[in-house]
């Protein structure tokens, strides 16, 4: 997990010896320092002399509840993660945690993926959390640049944007693919002392491979079939400028030699030519892949990826980004609506809570793709939940994404017994009709019960993530339904 990891402590509060020693090890080999204690006064006790990163609390312990600890635990240290277990029949327990102040609860059983995962998660929120107590007013708001987003994890990506535009090192930007990398690139450019020069942008997994050297460092006429006149190509002409070059992990690795020699030499060759021009380019690259992966699969060159992963900046999902697909669908809709002569300026209540509770697989080039094809397809002053519907269908069914809604991210699978785009994902017999809400609650559970009880095997059968079904059970359980 890295040295970062292991500098993180974990008090485990758990009463039932076996399952306190199974979620030790879970830590333990995920690299983290982890202290064992069974009850509320030993809590206390290792409270009280020393500070730890994180706490993994039982509810239901011998001489008390659990969630009395929480408020303690804020006041000693109001910097750690807090994660609270509980049985699956207790909910509301859960419920009264999350008021009290724990960061997220696991349902029992959990196994090692959801329990690293959710910890990951508190220690990010929390990180990020004292990024803005820290900053303040100092963070950029709900805009910037071409970006619209006011959750934590955007306001730290802001910072670091506005900490690595004035340098002159290298920025590797990662994300998934509709999450802005390109976005995120531009607003590196127009921030930084290169902002009068050009902005280059090569799209590495569009070009063909015979011809993408010749893209990025030029060709002289002859050079090839084809190569009827002398051509730039991208370093030349992002010369006192920035050269991005987005899904750096489709390029050959004969071709990537190349970039970390002209990396290195700042100096250019063209195809077919055995002149050598020197450039002041700045390198800005992007990928949807984990580029450390990508390196020890041996697709990334080693020595390339230390030359150009100096500044990283991670782009989170959109589904990670608390209500900013709301923010980010209301401008929409405004500027869809004029670029396609509609009437349209925002949109119902219930729209926008099935905009914040969908996953978003394809990210923000989804959510504006929906947006349109909806405003496209309808008319009136505000999208209504039945529109989006109409493109995305029901939430909780696998085949939820319309033809055009990913933009090259994938189509939505069609499983047999679920409905197509635009019909009811749940087949009710004719005159009766259930709430909407309902008939949701009922397909989650029935999956849960085919599953075994396995929540994380039936949210991949439902095609939705796990912590959708955490997240509506939650709520469920709180609206006592």
């Amino acid at each position: 997990m890295g040295c970062e990891v292991l500098k993180l402590s974990v008090l485990v509060v758990e009463d039932t010896a076996s399952l306190a020693e199974v979620y030790a090890q879970y830590l333990m080999r995920a690299g983290y320092r982890v202290t064992v204690v069974g009850s509320l006064a030993a809590a206390r006790r290792c409270l009280a002399d020393a500070l730890v990163d994180a706490v993994l609390l039982d509810v239901r312990l011998p001489d008390g509840s659990g969630i009395d600890l929480i408020p303690e635990t804020r006041d000693r240290t109001p910097n750690a993660a807090i994660l609270v277990s509980t049985a699956h029949g207790s909910l509301t327990a859960a419920v009264d945690a999350m008021k009290a102040g724990a960061d997220d609860y696991l349902v029992k059983p959990f196994n090692a993926d959801r329990l690293l995962t959710t910890l990951r998660n508190a220690l990010e929120k929390r990180r990020l959390s004292r990024i803005i107590s820290v900053l303040g007013a100092d963070l950029p708001g709900d805009r910037f640049e071409g970006f619209i987003g006011s959750s934590l994890g955007m306001r730290a990506v802001y910072r670091l944007i506005e900490q690595a535009a004035p340098s002159r090192a290298t920025v590797f930007i990662t994300g998934e693919s509709g999450t802005g990398k390109e976005v995120c690139a531009e607003a590196i450019h127009s921030r930084g002392p290169r902002r009068a020069n050009p902005f280059v942008a090569v799209n590495c997994s569009a070009i063909p491979r015979d011809l993408m050297e010749s893209e990025i460092f030029g060709h002289v006429r002859g050079a090839f079939t084809g190569a009827s006149t002398d051509r730039e190509g991208a370093a030349l002409s992002a010369d006192r400028g920035i050269l991005f070059l987005d899904e750096l992990c489709e390029m050959e690795l004969a071709l990537q030699a190349k970039l970390l020699r002209f990396v290195q030499t700042g100096t250019v060759q063209k195809v077919g030519s055995d002149a050598v021009r020197k450039v002041d380019v700045r390198i800005v690259c992007a990928t949807n892949r984990d580029p450390r992966r990508e390196v020890e699969a041996g697709r990334l060159r080693e020595d390339l990826f230390y030359r150009l992963h100096v500044i990283p900046i991670h782009l989170p999902p959109l589904r990670l980004r608390d209500d900013d697909a709301v923010e980010i669908a209301r401008d929409a809709v405004k500027t869809i609506s004029a670029e396609e002569g509609r009437r349209f300026q925002g949109l119902t209540p219930e729209a926008e809570a099935l905009i914040r509770g969908y996953e978003w697989p394809g990210n923000i080039r989804q959510l504006h793709n929906v947006l349109r094809q909806s405003i496209v397809l309808n008319d009136g002053d505000r999208l209504t939940r039945a529109m989006l519907v109409a493109v995305i269908g029901e939430p909780g069914a696998t085949a939820t994404l319309g033809q055009g809604a990913l933009d090259g991210g994938g189509q939505g699978r069609l499983e047999p017994g679920w409905g197509s785009p635009g019909q009811p994902a749940s087949r009710t017999p004719p005159g009766e009709i259930k709430p909407l809400w309902m008939v949701e609650r009922d397909a989650i559970e029935a999956a849960i019960v085919s599953c075994g009880g396995n929540v994380p095997v039936a949210a991949a059968r439902l095609g939705v993530n796990p912590s959708t079904i955490y997240r509506k059970r939650l709520s469920w359980a709180a609206a006592k339904v």
